[in-house]
């Protein structure tokens, strides 16, 4: 549920297929989440040409041919826009912002980048832009973040940190770049509640019986702004929702 109800439940989850989201979802939209497919087989009327209603139980979806996600959600928000105004990032379609009456959702998919680290220097531009575009929208009300962002902050957000350094979502510079992003005033809020607790992943590689073992990484988050922190209940992470290399994460609020 998006602000305008009691409690505010909003739900991220990475996926990629229909049937694993419509898993989770089945036809009854409550949550917003960033995700891969599009929803025109399944159930879901088109009113405009970007526009999707989902069938009886939710009441709002948006999806431009290019985003890699989309959100929905049972408030209607005052205002969608796409990417972050920078064409060399937008044209990858990785960002979604919903302005409602007190917050803006950020729904994002943060570039990986890549065995080997081939855009680890395309990378670090992104997360420049992409922190300068968050303090924008801060300076006019609260943000909340959400999404796959491809970056274990912390040796405690990941099952093998030794072995890690130089790989794709842990290096010391995509590592910086969320630090970064934290100090311009900004809350990884699973840390606010949960700091020293460990073991706690939203992705598996599909490698090695990886989730079985819980050889996992924490990359999808909930990220708000400093102001919000008194209206937080609680972040989650649901490892038991399978259908997916990626659970869900969910972030409940008082709004």
């Amino acid at each position: 549920m998006i602000p305008g109800e009691h409690p505010s439940n909003i739900s991220s989850v990475s996926t990629h297929t229909k049937r694993a989201v419509y898993g989770h979802y089945r036809g009854r939209c409550l949550e917003l989440s960033p995700v891969l497919p599009s929803p025109s087989d399944w159930g879901w009327k088109r009113w405009s040409s970007q526009i999707w209603e989902p069938l009886p139980g939710a009441s709002w979806v948006q999806l431009p041919s290019r985003q890699k996600m989309w959100l929905c959600s049972k408030t209607k928000p005052i205002k969608v826009s796409f990417g972050i105004g920078i064409s060399k990032h937008d044209n990858e379609g990785r960002v979604i912002t919903a302005e409602f009456e007190d917050v803006y959702v950020v729904t994002a998919y943060v570039p990986n980048s890549g065995r080997g680290l081939p855009r680890l220097g395309y990378r670090q531009g992104w997360d420049k832009d992409f922190t300068e575009y968050l303090k924008t929208l801060d300076n006019k009300k609260p943000v909340i973040l959400c999404g796959d962002l491809n970056v274990a902050h912390k040796e405690i957000d990941l099952a093998n940190p030794k072995t890690n350094t130089k790989t794709a979502g842990f290096t010391k510079e995509e590592r910086q770049g969320f630090t970064e992003l934290l100090e311009e005033g900004f809350v990884d809020s699973f840390r606010h509640f949960y700091p020293k607790k460990e073991k706690q992943y939203s992705f598996w590689s599909y490698m090695g019986n990886a989730r079985a073992k819980n050889v996992g990484w924490r990359l999808d988050y909930f990220v708000v702004s400093e102001r919000l922190v008194p209206k937080m209940c609680d972040s989650l992470i649901r490892p038991r929702v399978t259908g997916s290399d990626h659970c869900p994460v969910v972030l409940l609020l008082s709004l």
